[in-house]
């Protein structure tokens, strides 16, 4: 078997692309944060949803914190590392919402009053960041924009 390209979107996948980690970060960040109302509302299976609520708390993108000590009970709370998923999410929305069938279940306003209508934009000059304004430039050992080195020549 060969070795796939070291990528930060993989290692991402990893830990947030299975549908009930992305729908628990969707409540979450709703304020939806204890366990009952997690589990109602993304409809994943109980035993599922633990083992999910616990690599998200382990990998640090939420924190398990109590709310009721008899008996005791946690809600989950995004990290900083969490926080900064959220426009993944609003991104990932955004796209649904134009090229899925049928209208948005929920709209996100933003504070000047207008729908949110999200963008990928570069932090020193503003300018919106699309493909034919990237350049990539691979760190990894032995890698290649397209693909392993001693498979790039030619």
């Amino acid at each position: 078997m060969k070795t796939p390209r070291p990528c930060s979107i993989a290692g991402t996948l990893a830990l947030v692309g299975e549908k009930y980690a992305l729908l628990i970060l969707r409540e979450v960040f709703l304020g939806v944060r204890r366990f009952d109302r997690i589990a109602r509302n993304t409809g994943a299976p109980r035993d599922i949803l633990t083992a999910r609520l616990r690599r998200l708390v382990e990998a640090g993108v939420l924190e398990k914190v109590p709310y009721s000590e008899r008996p005791m009970r946690y809600e989950y709370v995004p990290t900083e590392a969490g926080r900064e998923l959220y426009p993944v999410l609003v991104t990932l929305m955004a796209w649904g919402d134009r090229h899925l069938p049928g209208h948005p279940p929920t709209v996100l306003e933003h504070a000047c009053g207008e729908e949110l209508r999200p963008v990928v934009v570069c932090t020193a000059c503003g300018a919106e960041a699309t493909p034919d304004t990237l350049t990539p430039h691979v760190h990894a050992p032995g890698w290649t924009v397209s693909g392993p080195a001693a498979e790039s020549v030619g």
